[in-house]
């Protein structure tokens, strides 16, 4: 969450002035807000799509009432529950910006976490994620963070994750993974 927001101020030149940028910093803070008391949920748990989204709303409906309702006479409570609502419904620049920067931020730490362990952890499965990037701007982003990744691991093997299960990856894995991101009301 912090890292994202330290990433809509690295936002590409040309896509910075079609956005509210303050918005999308709180929006990165806010998104996984609920993840506090139900957890994070992931593509591998098993838990569909709609459940998921029922725990987090019914979660952030009590932080935003029961633990913010009197802060600021609810107001604060109430923005928080609209931005995090905005950023699930993802009909916005800003949600679709956010929701990027969430997958953004995966495959950096992908590529942190292999870097520390010198070539000895392959996390790329992980790299499937920069297929559901839907922005222009944030796409050739994420191409960047890939190609730089190809460079580290050079000529040793490694697993392509955005190759799905051509690149390595199971097969029950793509599957997973496709049912989430591509369900009614997931992520774009």
């Amino acid at each position: 969450m912090y890292r994202m927001s330290l990433m809509t101020m690295l936002c590409p030149p040309t896509l910075a002035p079609k956005l509210d940028l303050f918005k999308c910093m709180k929006m990165c803070l806010i998104h996984d807000m609920a993840e506090s008391i139900v957890g994070d949920i992931t593509p591998v748990d098993g838990v569909p799509k709609p459940e998921k989204s029922r725990r987090e709303a019914e979660t952030m409906d009590y932080i935003s009432k029961n633990l913010l309702g009197k802060v600021y006479g609810g107001l604060a409570g109430a923005e928080i529950r609209a931005i995090w609502q905005e950023y699930e419904d993802s009909k916005t620049l800003e949600s679709h910006f956010v929701h990027d920067l969430d997958k953004m931020e995966l495959l950096t730490q992908m590529v942190e976490y292999e870097k520390r362990g010198n070539k000895a952890l392959d996390l790329g499965e992980f790299a499937y994620v920069a297929t559901k990037i839907v922005l222009p701007e944030t796409q050739k982003w994420a191409e960047e963070i890939l190609r730089e990744r190809d460079e580290f691991w050079g000529t040793k093997a490694h697993v392509h994750g955005e190759a799905g299960a051509d690149g390595g990856v199971k097969a029950d894995k793509v599957k997973a993974q496709e049912a989430y991101y591509n369900k009614e009301g997931a992520a774009p």
